[in-house]
């Protein structure tokens, strides 16, 4: 799935290119593309008609498009989505979802979604200390890019749950932008193991860790994002290139850069953590 650097990438483009432009037609080419709206597919085609695309936003992972009429449509990428701006009459990609027309008639909007996990969905905006966020996203926390982001807030959340630190990091109600590749990214850089236990977590490695997060996330940034296949571009249908620069995830048996151990693999909740042995050491609590 799509971690912060990949979805901003992908709102930036949004920005640049929908908002501000009155929707004249949209088509709902496979219905799963819009299952999260419960109102089916005539009901969020008749909604679109005629409104204007305000802004592109995003918090930590999710995106989502702010309509004039006080609605957002969220997008959920999944493990394949992308949202492309074609000329019109470019011929149709393979797994087109759905179709945004423009009253003026320049560039569409498309979603297309191979493995179809993705989708679109019309929700309500609430306010949220300030913010305007969809209702369903509404319990998400902030982002360290994200201006209002609290640090010493997010150490604290992270440092009084009862779990190990990577699960801690992912969590998305205590920090979000977060996933697997840059959480094992900022490990390695704070020379600390995923498992380590949050409790044993000292304040000042807690920030090292929440600051090599961002650091990490806008290296990606800089750089389009992390692509390892065709299924994550830009709106332009663009890769990233930041799978090139990693130090940790997706290098099993490469040595550390730091040091030149071997790179180790290890599962983790049906995927796997990528970490030095020499650098990161497990705690003895986990071995």
């Amino acid at each position: 799935m799509p971690e912060l650097p990949e979805v901003e990438v992908v709102r930036a483009g949004l920005a640049a290119h929908v908002a501000g432009r009155t929707v004249s037609k949209v088509e709902v080419l496979h219905p799963r593309a819009i299952r999260r709206h419960a109102l089916g597919a005539e009901d969020f085609t008749g909604r679109l008609a005629g409104v204007v695309i305000e802004a592109a936003r995003r918090r930590g992972k999710y995106l989502w498009l702010e309509l004039s009429h006080g609605e957002a449509v969220l997008a959920h990428l999944g493990m394949s989505g992308q949202m492309l701006v074609q000329p019109e009459g470019t011929p149709d990609e393979k797994h087109l979802r759905v179709r945004v027309r423009f009253d003026d008639d320049g560039p569409e909007l498309r979603f297309v979604d191979q493995r179809t996990f993705g989708g679109l969905a019309l929700d309500e905006l609430a306010d949220v200390e300030g913010d305007l966020l969809p209702a369903t996203i509404a319990h998400i926390a902030r982002d360290p890019m994200d201006a209002r982001f609290d640090p010493a807030a997010a150490v604290k959340a992270l440092r009084s749950r009862r779990t190990e630190v990577k699960r801690a990091l992912l969590d998305q109600t205590l920090v979000s932008g977060v996933g697997n590749i840059y959480a094992d990214e900022a490990l390695w850089r704070t020379k600390l193991h995923g498992t380590r236990p949050t409790d044993k977590l000292t304040n000042a490695q807690g920030t090292a860790l929440l600051a090599a997060a961002g650091e990490v996330m806008n290296a990606a940034l800089a750089v389009g994002g992390t692509s390892f296949d065709a299924l994550y571009v830009n709106v332009n249908g663009q890769s990233g290139y930041f799978s090139r620069s990693l130090d940790a995830y997706g290098q099993e048996g490469l040595p550390c850069r730091r040091c030149g151990t071997a790179i180790r693999r290890e599962p983790f909740m049906n995927r796997s953590s990528y970490s030095c042995p020499k650098c990161q050491p497990r705690p003895r609590s986990s071995r």
